[in-house]
């Protein structure tokens, strides 16, 4: 609220609508973008891809224990996107399916002459597969674990099979649309970690490393792009379940399982069934305070319609996304890149039979970050993340109404948004530390 009011006060023109992009150490931008480091970067992703579904096959069924699950849930899964707040998206350069179809792609010109034909990738579709994607991998590891027999989380063969499935589909994606398209649109992790790469200061844009206003790249991520707003909505409201599901939704999930198993499902069905509806519920309450929101500016002289101030104020969501991943996961990030770099690196199959760095014996310290810290960094992350919404609502309401009295006017429905999201976010994070 603090910031609120400073912003109205002291924020009269716009600052982030504009490209802010330049271009800085020409000479270190082309050596990093060069076809030897992309080559590289490409090999090394592929090979961790590959470990991960070889340990996921062969090594053991413990999750703890089997590098698959830490390397893809945790290290890449939230390592992406705190790097591309500090560096940059650096997933393009890393990505295992970019690493094989790039270099058939190539093979595929050099003989044939001439570029592989493609069909037209339809307008309408959007970022709507990877929306579903985001859905489905998210919904692996908190929803289908529950039911998979496991004690804790999905079993590795699951996961190794799941990501050999994925693979195939994506390259399947991208000899029918191209990589440039499927890439920038369908492909799940592509998408996920090139929104969070918007909110940083560094770019890269063909061969040349650029800098930019913080927060600023995101102004033009939605774009009118299908499955955009959804897309931002489903990463806010899966993380929302996961903070729930042991807390404030833990009732009501037993109550649904109960409920579902008298009316004849399986227990297994039952559980999985219960957790997809709060899931979805999750997301469903995103959405609900996102259009309170937008039906609030609407009201403004001035506004334009609700759709358009739906697509138009999305991208004020995406560092609350970020602030969401960072607080609920960072405990778990923290001591999990513990066990990845000790003996998950020295045993990867989690058999007891290797000890390739001489740390296959080595654990977790858990009293290496007190209780007291994680909830001043979750408090932070969030406080921080809703301050940078309200930045770049209080921007774009600017650019709308040009008069920055009406702007903060129609910010006063963001205000009670970003309130709602903190206080609800703070009240998950309060009740899963109990």
């Amino acid at each position: 609220m603090v910031s609120f009011f400073a912003l109205s006060a002291g924020w009269r023109r716009v600052r982030y609508e504009s490209d802010s992009w330049r271009e800085v150490a020409p000479a270190f931008g082309r050596a990093v973008t060069s076809l030897p480091v992309r080559v590289l970067c490409g090999a090394f992703g592929l090979f961790l891809l590959g470990v991960s579904i070889y340990a996921g096959f062969d090594g053991t069924e413990a999750p703890d224990r089997n590098v698959a699950l830490t390397l893809l849930f945790v290290t890449a899964w939230l390592g992406f996107p705190l790097l591309g707040i500090l560096i940059g998206n650096l997933f393009p350069a890393f990505s295992p399916w970019n690493a094989i179809a790039a270099p058939i792609g190539w093979a595929w010109r050099k003989v044939a002459g001439s570029a592989p034909r493609h069909l037209a990738y339809p307008e309408r579709l959007g970022r709507w597969p990877a929306v579903v994607g985001l859905f489905l991998f998210v919904w692996m590891e908190l929803v289908y674990g529950e039911g998979s027999g496991v004690a804790v989380g999905v079993s590795p063969e699951a996961v190794a099979k799941a990501a050999t499935f994925y693979s195939v589909y994506t390259l399947a994606m991208t000899a029918v649309f191209g990589r440039e398209a499927w890439f920038r649109y369908g492909e799940t992790f592509q998408v996920y970690f090139g929104m969070f790469g918007t909110l940083g200061k560094f770019e890269v844009r063909g061969r040349q490393l650029g800098l930019r206003r913080f927060l600023s790249g995101s102004t033009r991520w939605v774009d009118g792009i299908a499955g955009s707003v959804a897309f931002v909505i489903c990463s806010i409201g899966t993380t929302t379940f996961d903070g729930a599901q042991e807390g404030v939704f833990k009732d009501g999930i037993e109550k649904l399982i109960g409920w579902l198993g008298d009316i004849g499902f399986g227990p297994t069905m039952a559980v999985r069934a219960s957790s997809t509806i709060f899931m979805l519920l999750s997301i469903g309450i995103v959405a609900l305070v996102f259009f309170a929101g937008v039906r609030g500016m609407s009201t403004v002289p001035g506004a334009p319609d609700r759709s358009t101030l739906w697509r138009t104020f999305a991208h004020a969501l995406i560092p609350i996304a970020f602030a969401y991943l960072l607080a609920h996961y960072f405990s778990l990030f923290f001591f999990q890149e513990q066990a990845q770099f000790t003996y998950l690196l020295s045993d990867p199959l989690g058999t007891g039979r290797t000890d390739l760095f001489g740390t296959a014996s080595y654990g977790i310290d858990y009293n290496a970050i007190s209780n007291q810290v994680v909830w001043y960094v979750q408090v932070g992350a969030l406080v921080a993340g809703h301050v940078a919404g309200l930045m770049l609502a209080h921007d774009r309401a600017i650019a709308i109404w040009k008069d920055f009295r009406a702007a903060a006017r129609s910010q006063y429905w963001m205000l009670a948004v970003m309130v709602a999201f903190t206080c609800f976010g703070l009240f998950l994070l309060s009740v899963s530390n109990q």
